[in-house]
């Protein structure tokens, strides 16, 4: 019986990925390269920003260390946002029914936690979150399990008796390594049939997840 439902932040709860996808992309522009979406959404989706930034640097071979390139990065992220970033469908509606039938709530994101906490306040939605877990808590990134079994620590819960919620392909790897069931809710791309096998649901939207809870009750 699921108690606990973990969220990523990026792609599933806010509308994102497409401002990542065209930070690194004018980042590799500047040195004459280009990033295709569909090569964003297969290595860099769902990752955090440290290895995000290694993998962009050693593919594109661009003259910065992972420091200078975050940094870059971030001020990029910043301009980009500036006219601010939406819910993605259904979150409100979903975290609202979580808070009324008492399922515990958590986000295990790869972002930083100023960044996280700040667009989630900027929505009037971080009260409905009992526990945060964010990238530089782990040693170890998604597909690795590390941040899931922290949330579950946290919440002190059994891996089973919670459900994650994710859009990437390194996120269903990383609860499936965790032996936590992951519903997927795509973003920019359907998951390759080896990951989309180890989800428990694919579903369009987060309002879908509110069906599923209620088909299990």
């Amino acid at each position: 019986m699921t108690k606990a439902v973990i969220f990523d932040l990026d792609g599933l709860l806010i509308d994102s990925e497409v401002i990542s996808l065209k930070m690194y992309q004018q980042m590799v522009q500047a040195h004459g390269k280009t990033l295709s979406m569909a090569t964003y959404a297969q290595e860099y989706s769902g990752k955090s920003a440290v290895t995000n930034m290694q993998h962009l640097i050693e593919r594109f071979d661009l003259p910065f260390d992972v420091d200078s390139g975050l940094k870059q990065s971030l001020a990029l992220e910043k301009t980009f946002m500036q006219d601010g970033v939406d819910l993605k469908p259904g979150a409100r509606e979903l975290l609202q029914f979580l808070h009324a039938t008492h399922y515990s709530v958590a986000l295990a994101s790869s972002s930083i936690q100023e960044r996280a906490l700040s667009i989630l306040t900027a929505h009037d939605v971080a009260q409905y979150f009992d526990q945060f877990t964010f990238g530089p808590d782990v040693d170890r990134g998604k597909p690795y399990p590390d941040i899931f079994l922290m949330v579950c620590a946290k919440l002190k819960q059994q891996p089973a008796d919670c459900l994650v919620l994710e859009d990437s392909e390194a996120g269903i790897q990383a609860a499936t390594a965790a032996n936590i069931p992951v519903i997927c809710v795509p973003d920019m791309k359907r998951p390759n049939q080896p990951y989309a096998d180890q989800a428990t649901a694919i579903v369009p939207t987060l309002m879908d997840v509110i069906t599923y809870l209620k088909s299990v009750q």
